[in-house]
């Protein structure tokens, strides 16, 4: 641990004990970094107010100096944890051509279950959809009650997108993470996304590219946010499920 301190006293007292008196950003920043670099292994450096901004500083290279601060009781704290050794370490998750993925299994919101447990399966990452069948199995993933696989289909059509239509992609996926907040019970996160994804759909109304429903999708996601914030009575069942088609 490191503590700054304004006071010359306490200062020579510190450097007795140990510890690191503030001599002004760059240099404090310069010898957090020097301590660093002599540390193998995870370390979680954690700042307070100055400390803070002399971490972020020796990992940056930030040059603003907070002058307006005063100078004492301000703390950096660092701990680490030894280097783990190959044998420690956990495997991650890869798939078959050695990337790195979560494979713990989700229930059907998305959400990750404990490892062995049998858990709904996931849209493959190298699966090819065209516009049309993206959308088809969407309406249809929504309608079943799973709007986080309907996010991953429409997720897959945004990236593989080259056209002008990536928005309107982005927008539907968000709309169906909406819909999983709405199911999770997260109504902050639903009203956020819903709102982003009537952002990002409503400049296709009038083109309707794909004979997405886009003005529909619009009215729909602002309507059901609305209705989270100011907490109706809940949502229905039924209510769940837009119609991506017009």
């Amino acid at each position: 641990m490191t503590w700054g301190v304004g006071w010359a006293r306490r200062g020579r007292r510190a450097i007795r004990s140990g510890f690191l008196p503030i001599r002004g950003l760059p240099s404090d920043a310069a010898t957090i970094s020097r301590v660093l670099s002599t540390i193998t292994g995870p370390i979680v450096v954690v700042g307070l107010c100055y400390g803070g901004a002399a971490i972020t500083n020796a990992a940056t290279g930030d040059p603003h100096d907070h002058k307006l601060l005063p100078r004492r009781h301000y703390g950096v704290m660092m701990s680490r944890t030894p280097a783990a050794s190959d044998d420690d370490r956990v495997p991650r998750d890869r798939d078959a051509a050695g990337r790195a993925r979560n494979a713990r299994p989700r229930d059907g919101l998305g959400r990750p279950l404990p490892r062995g447990m049998v858990g709904v399966p996931t849209t493959p990452e190298d699966s090819v959809l065209s516009p049309a069948e993206a959308l088809r199995e969407a309406e249809r993933l929504l309608a079943a009650g799973r709007p986080f696989h309907a996010h991953e289909v429409l997720e897959g059509a945004w990236k593989a997108c080259g056209d002008d239509t990536r928005e309107l992609w982005k927008g539907l996926a968000q709309l169906a993470v909406g819909v999983t907040h709405v199911r999770r019970g997260n109504r902050r996160g639903a009203v956020r996304l819903l709102t982003r994804a009537a952002d990002r759909i409503e400049p296709y109304a009038a083109a309707g590219p794909y004979g997405v429903a886009a003005g529909a999708l619009t009215a729909w996601s602002r309507a059901l946010a609305a209705r989270i914030e100011l907490d109706d009575g809940g949502v229905a069942e039924e209510e769940l499920a837009p119609r991506l088609l017009g």
